[in-house]
């Protein structure tokens, strides 16, 4: 089954604000990554003391396993004990959040406050434990993603078609067609594209700026965002190619052909039982009767 839809939908706004949350498949036949580890059986607790042998850490979930965002605050406890977390970057938020004034006994309310949560799009209960885990450890969080009034604008943006490969724009704008269930008006595509690019844009610059030596810098987003062959990684080695970036895959059962190739790691998770999204998509772009 393809990974879950999170709210793609009319109105386009809605549409434009989940548009780079989609995972299609990765083609078949690429190389597999070199580690696969049983998240059910392994996990944070059992990796190497010097894991991740590198500046960035890049963890891909899906957004409706639960199991890949406790993974993920186990993974900010983990190295914030080891005293190398310098920061932990989300998706779920806008850049210019930051929870950076907050004191480590900060409570709920304050946390929230400060990322400007939207509780509509990301709920508190999965990503919060994110959150606390860092705050508690002295870590600061930030917001990485663009701010929802700036999408209409990026979609127009005719320059951000010049930011990735031919090859890897065209490869983006399948994604989002096949993601959509070939139901989004091929006028729209190029405009999501954009958003894409420029959300990947956004969180590799919002990384590279808090990447110090010795330290990790953490980034949690969706899957596609953080597969080497088409996300974050590939505008972080514009920013800053000397970075050593490390890309962890969370899926929920066994990933089909090719998934697994954009990453350098990836936990398998106990597989979900999910509607088919593309049902649910073809209802809302029916035309009305």
């Amino acid at each position: 089954m393809k990974a879950p839809l999170r709210a793609f939908a009319v109105p386009l706004s809605l549409a434009l604000a989940a548009a780079a949350c989609v995972a299609p498949p990765a083609p078949a036949g690429a190389a597999e990554p070199s580690v696969r580890v049983p998240a059910g059986t392994a996990g944070p607790g059992a990796l190497p003391a010097g894991w991740p042998a590198a500046e960035v850490l890049l963890i891909g979930e899906q957004h409706d396993a639960a199991e890949h965002q406790r993974l993920a605050a186990k993974v900010v406890e983990r190295l914030a004990t080891q005293g190398r977390l310098v920061a932990v970057v989300l998706e779920m938020t806008e850049r210019g959040r930051s929870t950076t004034p907050l004191r480590h006994g900060a409570d709920e309310a304050q946390m929230r406050a400060a990322l400007a949560w939207d509780e509509r799009g990301w709920p508190w209960a999965a990503y919060g434990p994110i959150v606390a885990a860092a705050v508690r450890a002295g870590v600061p969080v930030l917001g990485a993603n663009l701010a929802r009034g700036t999408l209409r604008e990026v979609m127009r943006d005719e320059r951000l078609d010049t930011e990735v490969s031919d090859a890897l724009r065209a490869r983006l704008l399948t994604d989002v067609r096949d993601g959509h269930c070939g139901l989004l008006p091929a006028s729209q595509l190029p405009g999501m594209t954009r958003v894409q690019i420029a959300r990947d844009r956004a969180m590799a610059g919002a990384v590279a700026a808090q990447a110090e030596p010795g330290g990790v810098v953490m980034l949690v987003a969706g899957a596609n965002h953080v597969d080497k062959t088409r996300g974050v990684p590939q505008h972080l080695r514009a920013l800053a190619p000397g970075l050593r970036v490390h890309a962890l895959g969370l899926t929920a059962g066994t990933p089909e052909d090719g998934v697994a190739a954009g990453f350098d790691e990836v936990w398998v998770t106990p597989a979900l039982q999910r509607p088919d999204p593309c049902e649910g998509l073809a209802e809302r772009f029916a035309p009305a009767r």
